[in-house]
């Protein structure tokens, strides 16, 4: 089976804190390849009975579609390569996070930068994904950005920060060689917070204000007014614009998809 087919043949579920996605991707239509479905997710109800629902009112015809992609929104613990050890994870996990009962842990190897991203979702979650698909691949959203940023960090000889932004969270990393050189995610509700928690992250890590690089990259609340004040404090800082850093790949195209959901479709994993 070719690599198109095989695509052709998945769904792509991105389950965040305020919203569901389903995406598809067809390599034979042209005009638009990509088919994407997002889905309020309804208070009051819990997240896998939305999406039990969501699942049954799909426009995309989801039909003898048996493989998905899962992309979860989930607090992430990662692992140096050499420290990991698939039977502790558990126990590792917990001292990070609080663990409910009912969450079942799971893991992505990111040979590239030799270390393993480990996050849970619930039991009852995991049941109804693998009620409605045979086979199934779960994943952390952050993977792929992680991944096609940490090649992008190898580009010049200055330290890059970066800022995800996504769900009203901040996620902050950087990178040296192979390994991560930081990572921390934050919440953050208004654009005050944000620039507190970048400069905070700046400062700690001992960058320099003349030299070195920030990248921001997605939701960012007015935007305009914090590019202003971070300039005000740090000389280069840049905004990662999705349709030329994928040379306006039909993903960059579709209003409202993530950043995240954009690099897996444009760049694979």
């Amino acid at each position: 089976m070719s690599i198109e087919q095989n695509r052709e043949n998945r769904i792509v579920i991105r389950i965040g804190r305020h919203h569901l996605s389903f995406s598809t991707v067809t390599p034979t239509q042209v005009e638009a390849p990509i088919a994407y479905e997002p889905y309020v997710i309804k208070s009051g109800i819990s997240l896998p009975a939305n999406l039990r629902e969501a699942l049954k009112s799909a426009d995309l015809p989801l039909t003898g579609i048996r493989k998905a992609l899962v992309m979860v929104d989930a607090p992430v613990l990662l692992v140096p390569v050499e420290l990991f050890e698939e039977e502790h994870i558990a126990e590792m996990y917990s001292h990070s996070f609080p663990q409910k009962e009912k969450d079942q842990l799971f893991f992505n190897v990111l040979p590239d930068l030799n270390a393993v991203a480990v996050f849970a979702i619930s039991k009852d979650l995991n049941t109804v994904l693998s009620d409605n698909f045979q086979h199934l691949r779960i994943s952390t959203i952050l993977a792929p950005v992680w991944q096609h940023l940490h090649r992008r960090s190898f580009t010049g000889n200055r330290n890059k920060l970066y800022g995800y932004l996504h769900d009203q969270k901040l996620e902050i990393f950087s990178f040296r060689q192979n390994r991560f050189k930081f990572y921390n995610q934050f919440e953050t509700s208004h654009a005050y917070d944000v620039l507190y928690f970048l400069l905070y992250v700046w400062k700690q890590q001992q960058l320099n204000p003349e030299y070195d690089e920030l990248h921001l990259v997605g939701e960012l609340p007015e935007q305009e007014w914090l590019v202003g004040e971070l300039r005000k404090y740090l000389q280069n800082v840049y905004v990662i614009n999705p349709s030329a850093e994928f040379n306006r790949a039909p993903a960059t195209k579709i209003k409202g998809m993530p950043f995240d959901l954009m690099t897996l479709l444009t760049k694979g994993r």
